[in-house]
């Protein structure tokens, strides 16, 4: 793993997370960054729910393969991008609760390619309940026009 000054990793993942339309529209925040690891949590809202009232599983994907990207920026060098270019995941239980907590954590870091696996929980007044899965492969993205940070 590369070793990056950590402030330098959180104002970089925080600038770039304010610039994702789609965090700001499931209304997700960043609620920790660490080396290797990403947490990203969001409320529940009906908008955000399929026919049967439960979190959609396209948000729940959404949320988990942003957790996983931003925890394998914590990994990469300061000038590298990321593109996710595969993810499986297992949704394990209804998207049923207050809040939702979306975890990615790298598996294995590489200077070509990182994996990570995410977990996403539903938050309620009992203990977090694991809703969903994700195992996430990223390529890292140098010196491409348009792509950065």
């Amino acid at each position: 793993m590369t070793d990056i000054d950590s402030d330098t990793v959180d104002a970089r993942i925080r600038a770039s997370f304010a610039r994702q339309g789609a965090m700001e529209t499931l209304g997700a925040e960043l609620t920790r960054i660490s080396q290797a690891v990403v947490e990203i949590e969001l409320a529940f809202d009906p908008k955000l729910t399929q026919q049967h009232g439960f979190l959609h599983a396209g948000v729940i994907s959404a949320a988990l393969d942003t957790a996983c990207s931003y925890a394998a920026y914590t990994v990469i060098e300061p000038d590298a991008s990321l593109l996710t270019i595969e993810f499986k995941v297992n949704l394990m239980s209804p998207g049923r609760g207050d809040r939702f907590l979306f975890r990615g954590e790298i598996t294995k870091p590489g200077s070509n390619i990182i994996v990570a696996d995410g977990r996403g929980y539903a938050l309620t007044d009992g203990p977090a309940k694991l809703i969903a899965s994700m195992t996430s492969t990223m390529m890292v993205i140098r010196g491409r026009e348009g792509i950065s940070g």
